[in-house]
Protein backbone atom coordinates (compact mmCIF):
# COMPACT_ATOMS: atom_id res chain seq x y z
CA UNK A 1 0.00 0.00 0.00
CA UNK A 2 1.36 4.09 -0.90
CA UNK A 3 1.33 5.55 1.79
CA UNK A 4 -0.20 9.39 1.63
CA UNK A 5 2.31 11.91 0.96
CA UNK A 6 4.31 13.36 3.50
CA UNK A 7 6.84 16.20 1.72
CA UNK A 8 10.37 15.86 3.26
CA UNK A 9 10.94 19.66 2.69
CA UNK A 10 8.82 22.68 2.64
CA UNK A 11 9.87 26.04 0.90
CA UNK A 12 7.76 28.89 1.17
CA UNK A 13 7.06 32.26 -0.53
CA UNK A 14 6.43 35.44 1.86
CA UNK A 15 4.02 36.42 -0.30
CA UNK A 16 2.51 32.85 0.88
CA UNK A 17 2.07 33.90 4.46
CA UNK A 18 -0.50 36.52 3.57
CA UNK A 19 -3.24 34.48 2.86
CA UNK A 20 -4.77 32.37 5.45
CA UNK A 21 -4.24 29.36 4.00
CA UNK A 22 -0.64 30.04 3.66
CA UNK A 23 -0.67 30.49 7.50
CA UNK A 24 -2.47 27.25 8.40
CA UNK A 25 -0.29 25.12 6.13
CA UNK A 26 2.72 27.02 7.71
CA UNK A 27 1.43 26.13 11.31
CA UNK A 28 0.53 22.11 9.95
CA UNK A 29 3.81 21.61 8.72
CA UNK A 30 5.91 22.87 11.84
CA UNK A 31 3.45 20.79 14.16
CA UNK A 32 4.80 17.93 11.78
CA UNK A 33 8.46 18.86 12.41
CA UNK A 34 9.54 18.96 8.66
CA UNK A 35 12.20 21.77 7.69
CA UNK A 36 10.52 24.74 6.15
CA UNK A 37 12.81 27.24 4.05
CA UNK A 38 11.96 30.82 2.78
CA UNK A 39 12.08 30.99 -1.46
CA UNK A 40 11.81 34.51 -2.91
CA UNK A 41 9.27 32.75 -5.91
CA UNK A 42 7.89 29.32 -6.07
CA UNK A 43 9.80 29.21 -9.26
CA UNK A 44 13.18 29.89 -8.09
CA UNK A 45 13.74 26.68 -5.60
CA UNK A 46 17.28 26.36 -5.52
CA UNK A 47 19.47 24.53 -2.89
CA UNK A 48 17.84 21.35 -3.12
CA UNK A 49 19.60 18.52 -1.56
CA UNK A 50 21.79 16.13 -3.33
CA UNK A 51 25.29 15.80 -4.90
CA UNK A 52 24.15 14.91 -8.30
CA UNK A 53 20.80 15.61 -10.82
CA UNK A 54 19.75 11.97 -9.92
CA UNK A 55 19.24 12.63 -5.84
CA UNK A 56 18.06 16.08 -6.64
CA UNK A 57 15.10 15.23 -9.25
CA UNK A 58 13.94 12.27 -6.35
CA UNK A 59 14.11 15.22 -3.33
CA UNK A 60 12.45 17.90 -5.49
CA UNK A 61 9.55 14.96 -6.17
CA UNK A 62 9.50 15.09 -2.12
CA UNK A 63 9.66 18.81 -1.93
CA UNK A 64 6.44 20.93 -1.53
CA UNK A 65 6.60 24.62 -2.23
CA UNK A 66 3.69 26.84 -0.88
CA UNK A 67 3.45 30.07 -3.29
CA UNK A 68 1.14 32.56 -4.82
CA UNK A 69 -0.19 31.45 -8.35
CA UNK A 70 0.21 34.92 -10.62
CA UNK A 71 -0.56 34.56 -13.81
CA UNK A 72 -4.63 34.04 -13.62
CA UNK A 73 -4.76 33.67 -17.46
CA UNK A 74 -6.34 30.15 -17.07
CA UNK A 75 -4.74 27.93 -20.26
CA UNK A 76 -7.11 25.77 -22.37
CA UNK A 77 -7.71 22.16 -21.77
CA UNK A 78 -9.69 20.43 -25.09
CA UNK A 79 -10.71 17.77 -25.56
CA UNK A 80 -10.83 17.09 -21.63
CA UNK A 81 -12.57 20.76 -20.95
CA UNK A 82 -12.69 24.52 -21.75
CA UNK A 83 -9.83 25.42 -19.53
CA UNK A 84 -7.22 24.26 -17.01
CA UNK A 85 -7.69 25.74 -13.45
CA UNK A 86 -4.34 25.66 -11.09
CA UNK A 87 -4.49 24.89 -7.79
CA UNK A 88 -1.14 22.71 -7.89
CA UNK A 89 1.87 21.72 -10.23
CA UNK A 90 3.78 18.94 -10.08
CA UNK A 91 3.76 15.25 -8.93
CA UNK A 92 4.51 13.10 -5.97
CA UNK A 93 4.62 10.07 -8.09
CA UNK A 94 7.35 8.86 -10.57
CA UNK A 95 5.59 7.32 -13.57
CA UNK A 96 8.03 6.82 -15.94
CA UNK A 97 6.34 8.02 -18.86
CA UNK A 98 4.48 11.66 -17.86
CA UNK A 99 4.45 14.45 -19.57
CA UNK A 100 5.28 16.57 -16.68
CA UNK A 101 8.91 15.39 -17.11
CA UNK A 102 9.59 17.78 -19.96
CA UNK A 103 6.45 20.56 -19.20
CA UNK A 104 8.03 21.21 -15.89
CA UNK A 105 11.62 20.86 -16.65
CA UNK A 106 14.47 21.88 -13.52
CA UNK A 107 11.39 22.39 -11.68
CA UNK A 108 10.10 19.37 -11.07
CA UNK A 109 9.02 20.17 -6.97
CA UNK A 110 5.52 20.14 -5.95
CA UNK A 111 3.68 23.47 -5.80
CA UNK A 112 0.31 24.47 -3.86
CA UNK A 113 -1.20 27.63 -4.49
CA UNK A 114 -2.75 29.62 -1.47
CA UNK A 115 -4.47 32.35 -3.11
CA UNK A 116 -7.28 30.07 -4.18
CA UNK A 117 -10.52 32.80 -4.04
CA UNK A 118 -8.42 34.66 -6.57
CA UNK A 119 -8.88 31.73 -8.71
CA UNK A 120 -12.20 31.23 -8.11
CA UNK A 121 -12.57 34.88 -9.07
CA UNK A 122 -11.03 34.51 -12.43
CA UNK A 123 -12.52 31.24 -13.13
CA UNK A 124 -15.98 32.93 -12.32
CA UNK A 125 -15.09 35.33 -15.14
CA UNK A 126 -14.34 32.55 -17.53
CA UNK A 127 -18.16 31.43 -16.74
CA UNK A 128 -19.85 34.44 -16.95
CA UNK A 129 -18.36 34.85 -21.09
CA UNK A 130 -20.05 31.31 -21.84
CA UNK A 131 -23.21 31.36 -19.65
CA UNK A 132 -25.60 30.27 -19.92
CA UNK A 133 -23.60 27.37 -21.66
CA UNK A 134 -21.35 25.22 -18.99
CA UNK A 135 -17.90 25.51 -18.55
CA UNK A 136 -16.02 22.45 -17.59
CA UNK A 137 -12.52 23.23 -15.29
CA UNK A 138 -9.96 20.16 -15.83
CA UNK A 139 -7.81 20.13 -12.41
CA UNK A 140 -5.30 17.93 -13.41
CA UNK A 141 -3.52 19.21 -16.01
CA UNK A 142 -0.08 19.77 -14.31
CA UNK A 143 -0.29 17.86 -11.19
CA UNK A 144 -1.84 14.83 -9.88
CA UNK A 145 -4.00 16.78 -7.02
CA UNK A 146 -5.48 13.78 -5.35
CA UNK A 147 -2.11 13.39 -4.34
CA UNK A 148 -1.65 16.26 -2.17
CA UNK A 149 -4.92 17.01 -1.25
CA UNK A 150 -4.89 15.57 1.79
CA UNK A 151 -2.88 18.18 3.12
CA UNK A 152 -4.19 21.44 1.52
CA UNK A 153 -7.84 20.74 0.95
CA UNK A 154 -7.32 23.19 -2.21
CA UNK A 155 -9.32 20.85 -4.28
CA UNK A 156 -12.11 19.90 -1.31
CA UNK A 157 -12.71 23.94 -1.77
CA UNK A 158 -13.07 23.55 -5.17
CA UNK A 159 -15.33 20.95 -5.17
CA UNK A 160 -17.87 22.37 -3.09
CA UNK A 161 -17.84 25.65 -4.56
CA UNK A 162 -18.18 24.21 -8.20
CA UNK A 163 -21.20 22.76 -6.31
CA UNK A 164 -22.88 25.99 -5.68
CA UNK A 165 -22.21 27.20 -8.84
CA UNK A 166 -24.87 27.85 -11.90
CA UNK A 167 -22.86 27.18 -14.95
CA UNK A 168 -19.41 25.96 -13.65
CA UNK A 169 -18.51 21.88 -13.78
CA UNK A 170 -15.12 20.29 -12.26
CA UNK A 171 -13.28 17.48 -13.08
CA UNK A 172 -9.92 16.19 -12.65
CA UNK A 173 -7.95 12.47 -12.59
CA UNK A 174 -6.31 10.72 -9.86
CA UNK A 175 -3.40 7.64 -9.34
CA UNK A 176 -3.69 7.84 -5.78
CA UNK A 177 -6.85 6.23 -3.87
CA UNK A 178 -6.32 8.51 -0.52
CA UNK A 179 -9.83 10.40 -1.56
CA UNK A 180 -11.39 9.76 2.31
CA UNK A 181 -11.27 13.37 3.29
CA UNK A 182 -13.40 14.13 -0.46
CA UNK A 183 -16.51 12.08 0.92
CA UNK A 184 -18.19 14.57 2.34
CA UNK A 185 -17.74 17.43 -0.11
CA UNK A 186 -21.48 19.01 -1.12
CA UNK A 187 -20.15 18.14 -4.83
CA UNK A 188 -24.03 18.51 -6.16
CA UNK A 189 -22.98 15.99 -8.84
CA UNK A 190 -20.50 18.94 -10.37
CA UNK A 191 -17.63 17.50 -10.23
CA UNK A 192 -16.45 14.32 -12.17
CA UNK A 193 -14.34 12.28 -10.43
CA UNK A 194 -11.83 10.21 -13.07
CA UNK A 195 -9.29 7.56 -11.90
CA UNK A 196 -6.53 6.32 -13.90
CA UNK A 197 -6.16 2.83 -14.25
CA UNK A 198 -4.26 0.21 -16.14
CA UNK A 199 -2.54 -3.28 -15.64
CA UNK A 200 -0.74 -4.26 -12.89
CA UNK A 201 2.19 -5.04 -15.18
CA UNK A 202 2.40 -1.43 -16.23
CA UNK A 203 1.50 -0.46 -12.18
CA UNK A 204 4.32 -2.44 -11.56
CA UNK A 205 7.26 -1.44 -13.88
CA UNK A 206 6.16 2.22 -14.75
CA UNK A 207 4.37 4.04 -12.09
CA UNK A 208 6.05 3.55 -8.81
CA UNK A 209 4.70 5.46 -5.98
CA UNK A 210 1.60 5.33 -6.67
CA UNK A 211 -1.68 3.29 -5.29
CA UNK A 212 -2.10 -0.06 -7.10
CA UNK A 213 -5.02 -1.00 -8.82
CA UNK A 214 -6.89 -2.88 -6.42
CA UNK A 215 -6.27 0.44 -3.90
CA UNK A 216 -7.46 2.87 -7.15
CA UNK A 217 -10.64 0.78 -7.94
CA UNK A 218 -11.34 0.30 -3.69
CA UNK A 219 -11.43 4.30 -3.82
CA UNK A 220 -13.57 3.98 -7.08
CA UNK A 221 -16.05 2.57 -5.93
CA UNK A 222 -16.00 4.82 -2.47
CA UNK A 223 -16.36 7.97 -4.46
CA UNK A 224 -19.30 6.65 -6.47
CA UNK A 225 -21.21 5.85 -2.93
CA UNK A 226 -20.82 9.27 -2.33
CA UNK A 227 -22.76 9.99 -5.35
CA UNK A 228 -19.96 11.85 -7.64
CA UNK A 229 -20.19 11.53 -11.44
CA UNK A 230 -17.05 8.60 -12.12
CA UNK A 231 -15.06 7.82 -15.00
CA UNK A 232 -11.82 6.13 -15.98
CA UNK A 233 -8.74 7.00 -17.75
CA UNK A 234 -6.81 3.70 -19.02
CA UNK A 235 -3.52 5.75 -20.04
CA UNK A 236 -0.96 5.44 -21.38
CA UNK A 237 -2.15 2.19 -23.19
CA UNK A 238 1.28 0.53 -23.63
CA UNK A 239 2.04 -2.29 -25.57
CA UNK A 240 4.18 -5.76 -23.76
CA UNK A 241 4.05 -9.04 -23.55
CA UNK A 242 0.66 -10.31 -22.78
CA UNK A 243 -1.10 -7.10 -22.15
CA UNK A 244 -4.42 -8.37 -23.28
CA UNK A 245 -4.62 -10.31 -20.43
CA UNK A 246 -3.03 -7.77 -18.52
CA UNK A 247 -5.84 -5.39 -19.33
CA UNK A 248 -8.65 -8.50 -19.20
CA UNK A 249 -7.78 -8.77 -15.89
CA UNK A 250 -8.39 -5.17 -14.90
CA UNK A 251 -11.45 -4.88 -16.24
CA UNK A 252 -12.69 -8.27 -14.58
CA UNK A 253 -11.57 -6.26 -11.67
CA UNK A 254 -13.22 -3.67 -12.12
CA UNK A 255 -16.85 -4.97 -13.25
CA UNK A 256 -16.67 -7.25 -9.94
CA UNK A 257 -15.97 -3.95 -7.66
CA UNK A 258 -18.19 -1.52 -9.13
CA UNK A 259 -21.94 -1.53 -8.40
CA UNK A 260 -24.54 -1.20 -10.56
CA UNK A 261 -25.38 2.77 -9.41
CA UNK A 262 -21.97 3.78 -10.00
CA UNK A 263 -22.48 2.71 -14.01
CA UNK A 264 -25.05 4.84 -15.09
CA UNK A 265 -23.37 8.01 -16.02
CA UNK A 266 -19.84 5.94 -16.56
CA UNK A 267 -16.53 7.70 -18.65
CA UNK A 268 -13.64 6.00 -20.00
CA UNK A 269 -10.75 7.52 -21.83
CA UNK A 270 -8.54 5.57 -23.66
CA UNK A 271 -5.30 6.85 -24.21
CA UNK A 272 -2.34 5.01 -26.42
CA UNK A 273 1.31 5.26 -24.98
CA UNK A 274 3.46 8.04 -27.05
CA UNK A 275 6.35 10.31 -26.81
CA UNK A 276 9.00 12.62 -28.50
CA UNK A 277 12.66 12.59 -28.33
CA UNK A 278 13.15 15.44 -25.64
CA UNK A 279 10.83 12.98 -23.49
CA UNK A 280 12.99 10.23 -24.41
CA UNK A 281 15.78 12.23 -23.62
CA UNK A 282 14.75 13.28 -19.98
CA UNK A 283 12.68 9.80 -19.25
CA UNK A 284 16.14 8.04 -20.18
CA UNK A 285 18.00 10.84 -17.43
CA UNK A 286 15.43 10.26 -14.80
CA UNK A 287 15.27 6.54 -15.40
CA UNK A 288 18.00 5.23 -16.41
CA UNK A 289 17.14 1.71 -15.71
CA UNK A 290 13.08 2.15 -17.10
CA UNK A 291 12.14 -0.84 -19.19
CA UNK A 292 9.78 1.54 -21.17
CA UNK A 293 10.26 0.61 -25.00
CA UNK A 294 10.97 4.11 -26.24
CA UNK A 295 12.66 2.70 -30.01
CA UNK A 296 11.56 5.08 -32.47
CA UNK A 297 12.21 2.57 -35.57
CA UNK A 298 8.73 0.37 -33.82
CA UNK A 299 6.71 3.73 -34.44
CA UNK A 300 4.77 6.06 -36.40
CA UNK A 301 5.22 9.85 -36.32
CA UNK A 302 2.18 12.08 -35.74
CA UNK A 303 2.66 15.94 -36.03
CA UNK A 304 1.16 17.23 -32.35
CA UNK A 305 -0.27 20.29 -31.13
CA UNK A 306 2.96 21.53 -29.68
CA UNK A 307 5.01 21.80 -32.89
CA UNK A 308 6.79 18.40 -32.52
CA UNK A 309 6.34 14.68 -33.55
CA UNK A 310 4.84 12.18 -31.29
CA UNK A 311 5.78 8.22 -31.95
CA UNK A 312 3.24 6.32 -31.74
CA UNK A 313 1.88 3.05 -32.74
CA UNK A 314 1.58 1.55 -36.00
CA UNK A 315 -2.24 1.49 -37.31
CA UNK A 316 -3.08 -1.86 -36.94
CA UNK A 317 -1.23 -1.81 -33.24
CA UNK A 318 -3.55 1.72 -32.88
CA UNK A 319 -6.83 -0.51 -34.30
CA UNK A 320 -5.99 -3.61 -32.54
CA UNK A 321 -6.35 -1.55 -29.16
CA UNK A 322 -9.51 0.64 -30.25
CA UNK A 323 -11.12 -2.97 -31.08
CA UNK A 324 -9.62 -5.07 -27.94
CA UNK A 325 -10.66 -2.36 -25.13
CA UNK A 326 -13.30 -0.79 -26.64
CA UNK A 327 -14.84 -4.17 -27.14
CA UNK A 328 -14.29 -5.05 -23.17
CA UNK A 329 -16.10 -1.60 -22.08
CA UNK A 330 -18.90 -2.61 -24.14
CA UNK A 331 -19.10 -5.84 -22.64
CA UNK A 332 -18.48 -5.03 -19.27
CA UNK A 333 -19.93 -1.33 -19.13
CA UNK A 334 -22.18 -1.16 -22.34
CA UNK A 335 -23.89 2.16 -20.80
CA UNK A 336 -20.75 4.18 -20.63
CA UNK A 337 -19.20 6.42 -23.11
CA UNK A 338 -16.03 6.25 -24.35
CA UNK A 339 -13.45 8.71 -26.00
CA UNK A 340 -10.21 7.12 -27.80
CA UNK A 341 -6.91 9.31 -28.16
CA UNK A 342 -3.68 8.90 -29.89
Amino acid sequence: MVRPFVPQLIYVEPKAMEYSLGKSLVTKFENMGIEIRETTSHNQIRNLPGDNDFQKYRNAKSTLVIGVRKTLKFDTSKPSAEYAIPFATGCMGHCHYCYLQTTMGSKPYIRTYVNIDEIFDAAEGYMQERAPLDTRFEASCTSDIVGVDHLTHTLKHAIEYFGKSEHGKLRFVTKFAHVDHLLDADHKGRTRFRFSINNNHIIKYFEPGTSRLNERIEAAVKVAEAGYPLGFIIAPIYLHDGWKEGYKEMFEKLDEALPPFARKDLTFEMIQHRFTKPAKRVIEKNYPMTKLELDESKRKTKWGRYGIYKYVYQDQEQQDIKNTLGGWINDYFPASTIEYFT
